[in-house]
């Protein structure tokens, strides 16, 4: 092959080579009939840093990629540790020696080298890769067939040589492409080096590897996100959804899960690579969704963790003031400087708790709490007293319109204790009226014994909730459908009010009351109707059943003091 490559992609049309055909060009890997160029390797040696352990290979990607996102969060930049990682490129120019050093990827800045020292040189032997090198110290060149020499110089690199073809290189990359393209001086040069990090050896390998043959060898999960690294620095689309494949098909961990939503993030948001990041949300969510069996393993998750679980629309949890204090409880572990907290909760965790179903009592909370921004805080208690105030077809409207959108603050969860809308009066007398909506399948479920609670609301700064049971009548004859009233705080506290429990009809469309009386509660105590629609559970859950409107059963509980 000849040198001039004005256009390795034209050429490689020419030889037929394809990009993203999946030919195998795996013969012409490190051969130098079928190659037009030498790489050079140039393996920067790993440098400990203080109380880190010493090994530096892939078992020990996630303290890497965790070192990595702080150096970078810190802006702090090792000039004497040029990393693969980095995605830094650099070109030099020395007579027929072309040097690149990753800096850059968007850019390739050529300079001419002002040193005038002797430089390693990678030259053909019949039998291998051979290198010969003139040191600074004036020392003897080392010469070898193997493609891998340390130079004698104690200050040069370890390197390795390969042949390659700058067509298939180009057609797999757009920064090979641009490398071996720019027109300039460099890009005619036989010779190339490329600097990287000693742990990223075996991946660039790969990498090199995969862009001749479209396979790879390796197939461990910790190398595949190595290679998958190396691919996103060296622009290898193809690589990228090819790694991504294969440890989609690997079998999901806590661990392996949040390791992928751990990626840089010019590697997360790759189309690529999406698939491969919302497979572990989904895993993520899937395997928290009762938050309340694996608190502390949650309290434990990084935020990409815990954003992953707390964005769940099935997550199993009381209320949303449950999640309210758990984003609370993580937050002030995970960020005890009150700056730093407010920050997190303002940019990452407050889209993730929805504020329209938590209790009124809980939203003036809120307001008075030091962890959130104040200006913050009102907006997103306001907006839920808006969607509060809406009727409920126009809340489930903009339920159904943000479900689509990446926040759903008004789409409702799994909640153990069901949301409630309560009016309260203080005059004439003390007394609140309570809205409880239970869906078709919420009441389907609760056959043959099943309970389901309201959320907490209060009167007379007494604490109350409503229950719906599926229970047998008052003759053990048959299952129908109840509702109760109970009052939360036990011990000697006497309470006496009035209540009314009410449900709506299709018949008459609106309210219909079902049964009425008074009670002097005590703590932990509960009264009710076991049968209040006056059927047998079949005819009430029926298809045609009046009680059901567009599959949801609208329940209405009015209660009054009579003394304290």
């Amino acid at each position: 092959m000849k040198n001039d490559l004005s256009d390795p992609l034209t050429k490689m049309d020419t030889l037929g080579y394809g990009s993203g055909t999946g030919s195998d060009f795996s013969f012409a890997y490190n051969n130098a009939t079928f190659s037009d160029r030498i790489l050079t390797i140039q393996i920067v040696p790993y440098v400990k840093s203080e109380g880190e352990g010493c090994s530096s290979t892939a078992g020990d990607w996630d303290r890497k990629r965790k070192r990595r996102r702080e150096e970078t969060n810190k802006q702090n930049v090792d000039a004497d540790l040029i990393n693969l990682s980095d995605a830094d490129v650099l070109t030099q120019c020395e007579d027929d020696v072309l040097n690149c050093t990753m800096l850059d990827t968007e850019d390739v800045l050529a300079y001419e080298n002002q040193d005038e020292e002797a430089v390693a040189m990678a030259e053909e032997s019949p039998s291998g890769v051979e290198m010969t090198t003139d040191h600074p110290g004036g020392g003897v060149a080392s010469k070898s067939t193997d493609s891998f020499t340390y130079l004698n110089s104690a200050a040069a690199l370890p390197v390795r040589t390969i042949h390659i073809s700058s067509p298939i290189l180009a057609a797999q990359s757009p920064f090979f492409y641009k490398l071996f393209s720019n027109g300039m001086k460099e890009s005619e040069q036989q010779h190339v080096t490329v600097q990287i990090h000693a742990s990223e050896e075996a991946a660039f390998m790969d990498l090199l590897k995969f862009m001749y043959s479209n396979t790879l060898s390796t197939i461990t999960p910790t190398a595949l996100l190595d290679v998958l690294m190396a691919a996103d620095k060296f622009e290898v689309a193809s690589c990228m959804r090819h790694c991504s494949r294969l440890l989609l098909n690997l079998p999901m961990t806590c661990e392996s899960a949040l390791l992928y939503l751990d990626l840089p993030s010019s590697v997360s948001i790759a189309d690529a690579v999406r698939p491969l990041i919302d497979a572990a949300k989904q895993f993520l969510a899937a395997h928290f969704k009762d938050i309340t069996k694996f608190q502390e393993e949650v309290l434990n998750l990084p935020l990409a963790g815990i954003e992953a679980v707390l964005s769940n629309d099935d997550l199993q949890v009381a209320s949303e003031d449950a999640v309210c204090d758990f984003v609370l409880k993580w937050a002030r572990t995970h960020y005890p400087n009150l700056e730093e907290r407010r920050e997190i909760l303002g940019s990452r965790l407050c889209r993730l708790i929805r504020f329209p179903y938590m209790t009124c009592r809980k939203l003036r909370k809120v307001l008075t709490c030091n962890d959130f921004d104040p200006e913050l805080a009102s907006k997103d208690v306001l907006e839920a007293l808006f969607f509060k105030a809406e009727a409920p077809h126009r809340q489930r409207s903009l339920a159904a319109e943000e479900g689509n959108a990446s926040r759903s603050s008004f789409v409702e969860r799994a909640y153990k204790y069901r949301p409630i809308k309560v009016v309260e009066f203080e005059l004439p007398r003390q007394q609140c009226i309570v809205y409880l909506d239970l869906k078709r399948e919420e009441c389907n479920n609760l056959f043959p014994a099943g309970r389901v609670y309201s959320q907490a609301f209060h009167l007379g700064g007494q604490g109350f909730f409503l229950s719906a049971h599926c229970n047998m009548d008052q003759q053990n004859a048959f299952h129908c459908f109840g509702l109760f009233l109970g009052m939360q705080e036990k011990g000697s506290v006497s309470f006496a009010v009035d209540y009314e429990f009410a449900v709506w009809t299709k018949l008459t469309e609106g309210y219909v009351s079902k049964y009425k009386g008074n009670y002097t509660f005590t703590g932990g105590k509960a009264v009710g109707y076991r049968n209040l629609a006056g059927l047998p559970w079949t005819s009430f859950m029926a298809e045609d059943s009046v009680y059901f409107i567009n599959g949801i059963l609208h329940l209405r509980a009015v209660l009054t003091i009579l003394r304290v």
